[in-house]
């Protein structure tokens, strides 16, 4: 069992940076990791993974350019570095760890432990 927990939303204008970490109570780096977002009204969306390895990423189409995820395996931590935010950004992000690390995927089912999620509010 492994628990995540996220940290470093908060509030910033359009055009602003942030990063969240999703540090992990247990060892992660045979997981593929990857963040997601849900906003108020909408479907959770996939935003980016990164392979167990840290060799391979892999973006939703609006994020990419703006968005880079990374890890840090002796760490346990997962990263999201947003920059160039939009309004549309607006969303609690949640980190997802998946024991498989051969299953590259987006659709959240396949992730085997979320965390309770960080918001992040863009102002236009």
């Amino acid at each position: 069992q492994v628990q995540l927990i996220e940290s470093g939303g908060g509030l910033v204008q359009a055009g602003g940076s942030l990063r969240l970490s999703c540090a992990a109570s247990g060892r992660i780096s045979d997981y593929t990791m990857a963040w997601f977002r849900q906003a108020p009204g909408k479907r959770g969306e996939f935003v980016a993974g990164i392979i167990w390895s840290g060799g391979a990423t892999y973006y939703e189409d609006s994020v990419k350019g703006r968005f880079i995820v990374s890890r840090d395996n002796p760490k346990n931590t997962l990263y999201l570095q947003m920059n160039r935010l939009k309004p549309e950004d607006t969303a609690v992000y949640y980190c997802g760890a998946d024991q498989d690390r051969s299953n590259n995927t987006v659709i959240p089912e396949q992730y085997d432990y979320w965390g309770q999620g960080t918001q992040v509010t863009v102002s236009s």
